[in-house]
C-alpha cells in the first residue's frame, strides 16, 4: 500500500485524508498549525476546520512538510490557491520521477493568474492530476454519496488515482482535460457569490437560476478562450460544482454573498470567519484575466466591484439586468 502524503488540513485536506486512512493507505497530513497536528494525532479530530468528525486512528500529522514527504509516492495538494506557492517552495526539487501529484484546491493566483496546477508545475517541474467536482467537505466526511472526476494527462495514471480516492460513496469519473476542470472550480466560487447576494436580496428563483445558467457561460466563454474542452463543464467539474455551490449555505462563497447582500462589509466577514472563501480573491484574479484576455465576464465583474469597490449589491444586481441586449449564444 503506498504512501499519500496531504498537504493542508482544512476541511477539504483533512476529508480526503480521512477518506484515504480509512481505504487502509498509510496517510499523513501536513497541518500549518501546531494545534491542529496535535489534535489529529492525539484526540483524532480536526476541531478547528472539521469539528465533530472522528479521525482514523492509522492518521497521522505532521508540522514539517519534509517529514510529510519522506515516506510518500502520492502528494495531494489541499492549500488555498494564494498560499500554494510560500508552501511547496519548500519542496521545489525534492521530488523525483516516481511521485505523483494531485491537487484538489480550487482558484486562481493573483498577479501570475495560474491555476493550481500551473503553480505547482512551475515550482516542482512535474505534470499535476486534478480532483475537481461537487463537494462539501463535511458531506464527503459524513460519509454521504459524492461524484467528483480526476484529470490529467497519463491515462494509466488517471486510472491509478481514480482507484486509490473512489470508495462506496465517493465515486470518482476520469477525464483528460485538467484545465477545464480548474476553470470551472475557480469561476463557480465567484457565482456563488453573486448567488449568495442574488438570495440575500429575495430576487426569486427565476434569478437564481437565470445567474448560474449565464455563470456557466463565463465559465465556458473563459475556458474556450483558455484552451479547455467546452464539453468538460457540462460535468461535474463543471456544471456540477456551479449547482452545489450556488444553492447551498454549506458554500462559504455562497455564505460571503448572501452577508454581503444583507449589508454586511466584507471586513466583517473576513473577520468572523474561520475558512477561505476563494471567490473572493479569485474575483480579483478572473477581472485581471478577462481584461488580459478580452473577454466579458459581467457577472464575475459585478462581484469584484461589491467587493473591492464598495459597490450596492442592488446596484450590481440593476446594472446586469440593464446590460445592453445581446443574442443568448455568441
Amino acid at each position: 500500500m503506498p504512501y499519500i502524503a496531504v498537504i493542508g488540513a482544512g476541511s477539504w485536506g483533512t476529508t480526503l485524508a480521512s477518506l484515504l486512512s480509512k481505504k487502509g493507505f498509510d496517510v499523513i497530513i501536513w497541518a500549518r498549525e501546531k494545534e491542529v497536528a496535535d489534535a489529529v494525532n492525539y484526540k483524532k479530530e480536526n476541531p478547528v476546520y472539521l469539528p465533530e468528525i472522528k479521525l482514523p486512528e492509522s492518521l497521522i500529522a505532521t508540522n514539517d512538510i519534509l517529514e510529510a514527504i519522506k515516506k510518500a509516492r502520492f502528494i495531494v495538494n489541499a492549500v488555498p490557491t494564494q498560499h500554494i506557492r510560500v508552501v511547496f517552495s519548500a519542496l521545489q526539487n525534492k521530488l523525483n520521477s516516481e511521485h505523483i501529484v494531485v491537487s484538489a484546491s480550487k482558484g486562481i493566483e493573483k498577479e501570475t493568474l495560474k491555476t493550481p496546477s500551473m503553480i505547482l508545475e512551475e515550482i516542482l517541474n512535474k505534470k499535476v492530476y486534478v480532483l475537481s467536482g461537487p463537494t462539501f467537505a463535511l458531506e464527503v466526511a459524513q460519509e454521504k454519496p459524492t461524484a467528483v472526476t480526476i484529470s490529467g494527462i497519463e491515462k494509466k495514471e488517471r486510472l491509478l488515482l481514480q482507484e486509490i480516492f473512489s470508495t462506496p460513496y465517493f465515486r470518482v469519473y476520469e477525464h483528460d482535460d485538467p484545465l477545464g476542470a480548474e476553470i470551472g472550480g475557480a469561476v463557480k466560487n465567484v457565482i456563488a457569490i453573486a448567488a449568495g447576494i442574488c438570495d440575500a436580496l429575495e430576487l426569486g428563483n427565476n434569478a437564481r437560476a437565470a445567474l448560474i445558467t449565464r455563470g456557466l457561460h463565463e465559465i465556458m466563454r473563459l475556458g474556450k478562450k483558455m484552451g479547455a474542452n467546452e464539453r468538460t463543464f457540462s460535468g461535474l467539474s463543471g456544471l456540477g460544482d456551479l449547482f452545489l455551490t450556488c444553492t447551498s449555505n454549506l458554500s462559504r462563497n455562497y455564505t460571503v454573498g448572501y452577508r454581503l447582500g444583507k449589508g454586511e462589509s466584507m471586513e466583517e466577514i473576513s473577520k468572523s470567519m474561520r475558512g477561505v472563501a476563494e471567490g473572493v480573491e479569485t474575483s480579483l484574479s478572473l477581472m485581471q484575466l478577462s481584461k488580459k484576455l478580452d473577454i466579458e465576464m459581467p457577472i464575475t465583474a459585478e462581484v469584484y466591484q461589491v467587493i473591492y469597490k464598495g459597490k450596492s449589491p442592488k446596484q450590481a444586481a440593476l446594472d446586469l439586468m440593464n446590460r445592453t441586449l445581446k443574442p443568448e449564444f455568441y
